[in-house]
């Protein structure tokens, strides 16, 4: 497996845990929607959240929704609604974007809530 599929694994588990972490609830990840899809989909309080998680190799300025371009963002739109009907969901949504920095001698998690709507 290529080098950067693998950071973005690591990245994406290491986001689940965070989040299992500071009390959400892991719903699914990786769910697939037609060619759309979701890296992490949890609960926290009233919220069914969607998360997308970015990995970076170097320091990156500027917020991790700089990354996400107006057609990912549809494509999450469009797996978020297919999950909702799925599951009968009628609360509230949210959408939140987690960056994962590795650095030479750390990682750094940054957790950003209601990144886009």
């Amino acid at each position: 497996m290529a080098k950067h599929l693998k950071q973005g694994q690591q990245a994406e588990t290491l986001a689940a845990r965070y989040l299992a972490n500071i009390g959400y609830q892991i719903l699914d990840k990786n769910y697939r929607s037609g060619r759309a899809e979701v890296d992490i989909i949890a609960q926290t309080g009233p919220f069914l959240v969607f998360v997308e998680v970015k990995s970076l190799q170097k320091t990156f300025h500027g917020n991790p929704e700089d990354r996400i371009g107006e057609h990912k963002k549809h494509m999450l739109f469009e797996a978020a609604n297919d999950y909702q009907q799925e599951k009968n969901w009628h609360k509230e949504i949210r959408f939140d974007a987690i960056s994962v920095n590795f650095y030479p001698q750390a990682i750094k998690i940054e957790h950003f809530e209601d990144a886009f709507s």
